[in-house]
């Protein structure tokens, strides 16, 4: 599974991993990613890989329930 947000497109920074005597070392920043089921404007549900920023500002739209009867 790539760690890239279906909506955003958010993915992997890299940086350095700075210790206590300055010694710098690459290390990767991934994002927060979440495995959420997601209504499409057609009606279909899939489940897709988005960042917590997208699902906090509301670009998931969840399916709702069918209630059992």
């Amino acid at each position: 599974m790539s760690k890239i947000c279906a909506f955003c497109g958010k993915k992997p920074q890299v940086g350095n991993l700075v210790s206590h005597s300055n010694i710098k070392t690459k290390r990767r920043f991934n994002p927060n990613l979440q495995r959420v089921r997601h209504q499409f404007p057609d009606g279909t549900v899939r489940t897709i890989s988005v960042c917590t920023r997208c699902i906090r500002s509301g670009k998931v739209q969840k399916p709702l329930v069918a209630k059992k009867s």
